[in-house]
């Protein structure tokens, strides 16, 4: 009997990762799902670096802008929501393609969603007092004491993450690491997981470009019809905050975009890192022919169907 398999491609921002997911739908007659955390909301188009109208139409995709920024969606949510979507797509197809910049939403379908305590939202609603207050300094500070473990490895400059991690460490008394990485449930299905790498320089540099070109298309007045709704979770993300600050008179344009360059860079960084922890991972160069990653899948899924 055949085997479900999930392809999942991941690698840094702006490396080519949608290509070649379209390649893989296409190849295998698969439908694609993205994990990328940004692109779920229709209101974040170009700053997100969403496919195009002529990508979408290339393949089936599916959590594509299919939220709003004032909805609250949680990984918790996307995991529930994509597992039983699988379950119907492999109902018609042996491979669904799995493609996204997000390591924490890649890795919630794939091995399944840490389980954390139920705390009360009294703690959440006091950090995030703090942190409209006072700004983000204390918070960073008040986890490295309570769980210097994930305040050396979560993005520090991301508030959502951030507060999750404190909420969970002070309302358990435990550190917000010690529930990482327990048992999970078992995926009815296997997963290959292709990375696409380059050369630092060139990911930098294919980054710089990537963002001029969104300023090309319209961020700039992307970010002016958000401004209003700044404060929402879904806009504490690198492109929308720096424009943000020059819209706030803080920052002049030129500047705010070699920020978004220069934060964007940072993040490609993170993800390679959190990339790295994973050992089941193909890599190739984003130069990569199509044949070489097909030659290379087909014989992975031959060793999974025979497993």
């Amino acid at each position: 009997m055949s085997k479900k398999i999930l392809i999942s491609v991941v690698g840094p921002t702006a490396i080519g990762k949608t290509k070649l997911a379209i390649e893989l739908a296409n190849h295998f007659n698969a439908e694609i799902i993205s994990a990328d955390s940004r692109q779920f909301f229709k209101e974040m188009q170009i700053g997100t670096a969403a496919p195009n109208s002529q990508e979408l139409a290339s393949a089936p995709h599916h959590f594509i802008h299919h939220k709003s920024i004032h909805e609250n969606y949680s990984v918790g949510d996307f995991e529930k929501e994509a597992i039983a979507l699988l379950s119907h797509l492999f109902a018609k197809n042996d491979y669904v393609v799995m493609v996204g910049g997000s390591g924490l939403y890649s890795d919630v379908i794939t091995k399944g969603l840490d389980k954390f305590p139920n705390v009360s939202p009294d703690i959440r609603k006091n950090l995030n007092e703090i942190l409209k207050k006072e700004g983000i300094g204390p918070l960073q500070r008040q986890l490295k004491v309570l769980d210097e473990k994930s305040s050396n490895s979560i993005d520090l400059a991301n508030p959502h993450r951030l507060i999750r991690a404190l909420e969970v460490s002070i309302g358990s008394g435990k550190p917000y690491s010690s529930f990482l990485n327990k048992d999970k449930e078992k995926r009815p299905f296997k997963t290959i997981t292709i990375g696409l790498q380059a050369d630092r320089s060139i990911i930098y540099d294919r980054i710089n470009k990537r963002v001029e070109i969104m300023i090309d298309k319209g961020m700039v007045e992307e970010a002016k019809k958000l401004y209003p709704h700044r404060i929402l979770n879904a806009l504490q993300t690198v492109g929308y905050k720096e424009l943000f600050r020059y819209l706030d008179g803080e920052w002049d344009l030129e500047f705010a975009i070699s920020e978004i360059k220069k934060n964007t860079r940072r993040f490609a960084k993170r993800q390679l890192t959190w990339y790295r922890k994973n050992q089941d991972i193909i890599w190739f160069d984003f130069n990569m022919s199509k044949a070489d990653v097909f030659q290379k899948i087909d014989k992975e899924i031959i060793t999974v169907q025979n497993e």
